[in-house]
């Protein structure tokens, strides 16, 4: 689960990471007190959603007086961002973040996140923050310091004396970076997170480490420990598909194909969007109903899959491992009736009692294609989308 940048400041503070002084707001009204609060007579005003690369995206803005504040703020909320992270439907601001701007020496960049392939926490650091990280990590992987560290979180101090001399933080300097780097495992481990970033962090001309931005991912999987983080979920930043999978604790990923899939087990569900790119077509979508689907989730999958208006045809592809091939069949029936499927069907199921859901589709009256194998499922389903 993502969360918005401010969120992840509140994190930070309440781990003792230094921020800078803020403030949220999602109307003209909210604004003009931020104004006040803060005593801004120039602002740095940034949008409030889900993704990165808001900067290059015209979403961060800089106001050199109260009026400006205001009405650049009143232009960022509500603005569209469309980039490679948002994808082509973009994300809608709903909210701004306004801070004082501060004097910027030099940035840095660091985080924390999961090394996949050695399984163990990390943290990577770089003395070149800023938006060009990327490019930084292709084209001067020495500048990039990867470090593993204690499931604990706790790092020792040869780890962060090794940080500050890589980052090349000297005096109280060097005893502010290390105490904020000590904090940030810490508050990752105790955060259950995916990601913890802060890009960039910067040194002031005053000689105080701040971070400046700050990006959160949290563990799906640990959402049911940090109830606090859960409740910051914002529907807004989603698609109405990822919306309602979420309600229906679906798993569901939106692509940019034609043809919906709705299929038991994740496995299952790769192999069924490889397949279909295989014979010529594309994916709308990555749709795991689990492997004991019921009637009520097949149901569910139909009208997550139907909100997209550019799929032509749906490939189910049901393994009846632990469940009947007869109920499925049944609950496919069903669902179609109650959602009124108007593009082609497809349908293929193997397991147990498949004859018996096999003949209850072809006796089914309705308009249901159906398939022997993924492969012939996948040249049928490709064939109807072509078709529509």
């Amino acid at each position: 689960m993502h969360i918005h940048e401010y969120q992840a400041k509140n994190l930070l503070i309440k781990h003792g990471v230094p921020v800078p002084r803020y403030a949220v707001a999602a109307s003209e009204e909210e604004v003009a007190r931020a104004v006040n609060e803060l005593g801004l007579t120039e602002a740095v005003i940034k949008v409030q959603i889900h993704a990165g690369g808001r900067g290059k995206a015209g979403g961060v803005k800089f106001a050199k007086s109260p009026e400006e504040i205001l009405q650049v703020s009143s232009h960022l909320i509500g603005m569209k961002i469309v980039n490679n992270q948002t994808g082509p439907q973009g994300v809608v601001a709903q909210r701004v973040l306004l801070a004082a701007p501060v004097s910027i020496k030099k940035e840095y960049y660091l985080a924390a996140t999961i090394d996949r392939a050695r399984g163990v926490p990390i943290l990577i650091a770089s003395p070149e923050g800023g938006m060009e990280i990327e490019e930084i990590a292709q084209e001067k992987p020495e500048r990039i310091l990867k470090m593993p560290f204690s499931l604990s979180g706790i790092l020792h101090n040869y780890q962060l004396l090794e940080i500050a001399k890589f980052m090349g933080w000297e005096g109280e300097t060097r005893k502010e970076g290390m105490a904020l780097v000590k904090n940030l495992a810490k508050a990752f481990i105790e955060t259950d997170a995916a990601l913890f970033e802060i890009n960039p962090l910067v040194l002031t001309d005053e000689g105080k480490l701040f971070a400046i931005d700050a990006k959160f991912t949290l563990d799906d999987n640990a959402l049911y420990r940090q109830p606090a983080i859960a409740q910051w979920y914002d529907p807004s930043q989603q698609t109405p598909n990822e919306v309602m999978a979420k309600e229906y604790d679906l798993a569901y990923i939106g692509l940019e194909g034609e043809i919906g899939c709705l299929v038991n087990g994740a496995g299952l569900a790769m192999a069924t969007m490889d397949i279909i790119r295989h014979y010529g077509g594309n994916p709308a979508n990555f749709l795991d109903v689990g492997g004991g689907a019921s009637q009520e989730e097949v149901a569910h999958g139909f009208k997550i899959i139907l909100l997209d208006p550019r799929v032509k045809s749906i490939f189910v592809n049901i393994f009846g491992g632990i469940m009947d091939c007869g109920v499925l069949a049944a609950g496919v029936i069903a669902a179609s009736k109650l959602d009124q499927v108007n593009v082609p069907l497809v349908v293929r199921m193997e397991g147990t009692n498949v004859e018996r859901g096999r003949k209850l589709l072809e006796e089914s009256g309705l308009n249901i294609i159906t398939a022997t194998t993924m492969a012939d499922g996948a040249t049928k389903v490709v064939e109807a989308a072509k078709g529509a």
